[in-house]
């Protein structure tokens, strides 16, 4: 018995041995590990530095700046400039002044009923009203006129990047190869800081309109690009090949059956491409844009609270007001609702008769007498905190000494261990990392991406902005988590949430750092607060979406095996919404980015303080070189924190 007792024992241990190296994340760490121990010697043995090597990076300076100076030699003369990129200008300019000047013919008065004509023909009475007030609130808080410079710059820059984004989109939707090439272009579009494209724009096309609308246009239209591509590819299958064993022509089954098929994806696509352009009214302010964005820009200069409230709100209001009309004008698509052309007639006659109204009786600027001056008293509560909760606060300390506090027992010390490690180890770390949530691939691309970034000769600022992401991240995914799962388990925490989470979501990313700086101070911890507040509603939607979608039959077999609350959330919900989760992490990755590099005007350094320096000093190396750094760190993060669509589908 003792003889065939010890024959089993082998071979159960040599079953265990070959079940754990056939598993799929063991059998990825240690193919990885056998890669390092061959690479990592030579690697040490020839560049022993800690830090990246200096012999393994491009020095892009001299290029890039001979490359501005020949735009400033030739931008006046070149004739790619006079009869090019000069038309494209005066294009821009004539059909924003051209709205303005419509805007301003119809009067307040047109305006707000124009306005609300279509809110109620696209999305009923009650968001006509709320349409009606949210015009008349830009007025009452004096901001009449720059919200109607705002809203002609936006009307052209979204109509152009529609169009741009719908072909663009349509031929990703119609070719695989084009898809493919497209997507990296998109990424770099989105994942680039408006302040690094900002720099090549000005060069061409000097300050003022026209740069604005470009900046504008490339950083919008992405997503009705993506949009579109996915309604195209995504329209059902069963009723394509019923339109092709019609013997419909290619043309004839796009216009027949894609594109009403993708109806509710295009719309979505001019609703995020209305958000992002909005989003951007702040930014293009620095480049001449005007209007609301200007008055923001212009009080964070002075660090004027009230005046960057009361010129935030306009752009809120227009923003949630947009969002809500896109968003119902989608859900009643294909219901036949709203879509009578006897009440279109009504409500335009309606509308021309108001502003005709308005016309006759003089009255087409916003009486100065209605105006309510909200910038004193808030100031006065901004000081107000800034004496009692700053500093000196028994027993908790003020929100300089939580901000200091995390700067030293947080930021610091993940900066530090991040830069201490050697160039390769954090390769390592990122291709374990990515491997196991993709594949090698994944893993491939995000190593490529963080070399690059040591190629381009930024290392330490890049682990600095990273140190700083990453802090941002957990403290989002913590708070947005938590929050998340509160509001999926309470319909009326949902509802109460959505106004909170919709004002800071469209909150101009400027807004947030004038607050958080009287608060906080300067420094990294500003930079990493303004960021959390940006992120967190993403995340918080996502995972109450996603908790929200999870199968009921589900719920309810575990309601019926007796399950607790605590267990259904822990055993049914969560895994059930891993795929919502994961994006959520992902999404909050991606925004808490792109204010941690707008934290370099408060003092976060690193990266932002590169982009932001390359514009002012006009320094195209220095804004190119950080703002390819930081779409490099953008890519890695996306491909370390979002898993490929097989690895999902087996729920590895």
């Amino acid at each position: 018995m003792a003889t065939a007792t010890a024959s089993v024992a082998p071979v159960r241990t040599g079953d265990r041995l070959r079940g754990l190296v056939r598993h799929r994340a063991l059998g990825k760490l240690l193919l990885l590990a056998a890669v390092a121990a061959v690479l990592v010697p030579v690697a040490h043995a020839r560049w022993a530095s800690g830090t990246w090597p200096h012999a393994l990076t491009v020095d892009l300076s001299g290029p890039l700046g001979r490359t501005s100076d020949w735009i400033i030699d030739n931008r006046d003369s070149h004739p790619l400039f006079l009869y090019f990129f000069g038309y494209v200008s005066n294009a821009v300019v004539l059909s924003v002044r051209a709205v303005y000047l419509v805007l301003l013919a119809a009067g307040w008065a047109g305006v707000t009923a124009l306005a609300a004509a279509v809110a109620w023909r696209t999305a009923g009475v009650r968001l006509a009203l709320g349409t009606a007030v949210a015009f008349l609130a830009c007025g009452l808080l004096g901001m009449w006129v720059p919200t109607m410079q705002t809203l002609a710059l936006m009307v052209v820059a979204v109509l152009v990047s529609v169009v741009l984004g719908a072909l663009l989109g349509l031929a990703a939707g119609l070719s695989d190869r084009t898809h493919r090439a497209l997507r990296p272009v998109l990424d770099t579009m989105q994942v680039l800081p408006a302040f690094a494209y900002l720099l090549p724009v000005v060069l061409v096309f000097g300050i003022g309109v026209p740069a604005a609308v470009l900046a504008t246009v490339v950083y919008a239209a992405p997503p009705m690009a993506r949009l579109t591509a996915l309604g195209l590819r995504g329209a059902d299958t069963g009723v394509m090949e019923a339109v092709a064993s019609l013997g419909a022509t290619g043309r004839q089954r796009l216009l027949t059956a894609q594109l009403p098929l993708a109806r509710k994806e295009l719309l979505l696509g001019l609703n995020q491409t209305i958000m992002m352009a909005l989003s951007m009214a702040v930014i293009a302010s620095v480049i001449g844009a005007g209007g609301l964005g200007d008055r923001v820009y212009q009080a964070l200069a002075s660090v004027d609270v009230g005046a960057a409230l009361a010129a935030g709100i306009p752009i809120v209001l227009l923003a949630v007001v947009l969002d809500r009309v896109t968003g119902a004008a989608g859900e009643r698509l294909g219901t036949g609702t709203g879509t009578n052309p006897l009440l279109w007639l009504y409500a335009a006659a309606g509308a021309v008769t108001v502003a005709l109204a308005g016309r006759l009786a003089g009255r087409l600027d916003w009486p100065g007498s209605w105006e309510l001056g909200i910038a004193e008293p808030v100031n006065r509560a901004v000081d107000w905190m800034t004496d009692h909760l700053y500093s000196g606060v028994p027993y908790v300390g003020g929100t300089a000494d939580w901000a200091g506090h995390f700067t030293t027992w947080v930021l610091d010390p993940v900066r530090d261990g991040l830069q201490w490690l050697p160039w390769w180890a954090v390769l390592l770390i990122v291709a374990a990392l990515a491997w196991l949530i993709g594949t090698w691939r994944t893993a491939l691309t995000a190593v490529l991406a963080m070399a690059a970034i040591g190629v381009l000769g930024v290392w330490k600022p890049s682990l600095d902005t990273l140190s700083q992401v990453l802090a941002a991240v957990a403290v989002t995914l913590v708070i947005g988590f938590a929050t998340g799962i509160a509001a999926a388990r309470s319909s009326r925490l949902e509802r109460a949430l959505r106004p909170v989470l919709d004002v800071f979501q469209t909150m101009p990313q400027f807004v947030y750092l004038i607050p958080v700086v009287a608060l906080f101070g300067v420094g990294r911890a500003p930079a990493v607060a303004a960021a959390v507040v940006y992120a967190l509603p993403a995340v918080v939607r996502i995972t109450t979406q996603g908790l929200r979608a999870v199968d009921p039959a589900a719920m309810e077999s575990a309601r019926s095996l007796g399950a607790t609350s605590g267990q259904q959330l822990r055993q049914v919900q969560l895994p059930l919404a891993r795929p919502a989760l994961l994006l959520a992490v992902n999404q909050g990755v991606v925004l808490v980015l792109a204010v941690v590099i707008i934290g370099g005007l408060v003092g976060g350094g690193a990266l932002g303080y590169d982009v932001v320096f390359g514009l002012a000093q006009g320094d195209l190396a220095t804004g190119l070189v950080a703002g390819a750094a930081i779409v490099c760190l953008g890519l890695m993060l996306d491909r370390v924190t979002q898993p490929t669509g097989r690895r999902t589908k087996k729920g590895a």
